[in-house]
């Protein structure tokens, strides 16, 4: 049976991603009238170049206090130890696409709206990596994806 996915339609999704190292690991692509709402991440270490390696969760997205598109928002950079597993379930929320731009800084209702109206042609990305390229997790993530087209 298909999935839903029409306007108006809200579904959970799951990712597994075996083998993520320093390459950026997309693990959400924003569409435009989405709002996606991260339930957890859970992130299990199966190598370390050195002991010292993080794992990094960012969103590439709009900065609201500049104005500018496609700024990387790292939110998480974490130490992890082999054969532990770290799990993230703050709950983040993002739009599927960037404002239509302004001037920065978002300061009034118009902008704040705009935000809010995805009006633009760029995907804000969630994405994760380690490190160095010999480092290796298994990341799992669960989200909401609420499509408001």
């Amino acid at each position: 049976m298909a999935i839903a996915r029409g306007a108006g339609t809200e579904i959970i999704r799951s990712g597994h991603f075996e083998d993520v190292d320093s390459t950026q690991q997309k693990l959400i692509v924003g569409v435009q009238h989405h709002i996606y709402t991260v339930l957890n991440i859970i992130v299990f270490t199966v190598a370390l170049n050195v002991a010292t390696d993080r794992f990094s969760l960012q969103l590439t997205g709009y900065d609201a206090k500049a104005g500018t598109s496609a700024q990387d928002h790292r939110f998480l950079y974490q130490k992890t130890a082999v054969d532990t597993t770290f799990i993230w379930d703050a709950k983040i929320v993002f739009n599927g696409h960037e404002p239509t731009d302004f001037s920065g800084p978002m300061d009034d209702a118009a902008k704040q709206d705009a935000i809010a109206d995805q009006g633009s042609s760029v995907a804000q990305i969630l994405f994760c990596s380690g490190a160095n390229a010999a480092d290796s997790f298994e990341v799992d993530i669960t989200y909401i994806d609420q499509n408001n087209a």
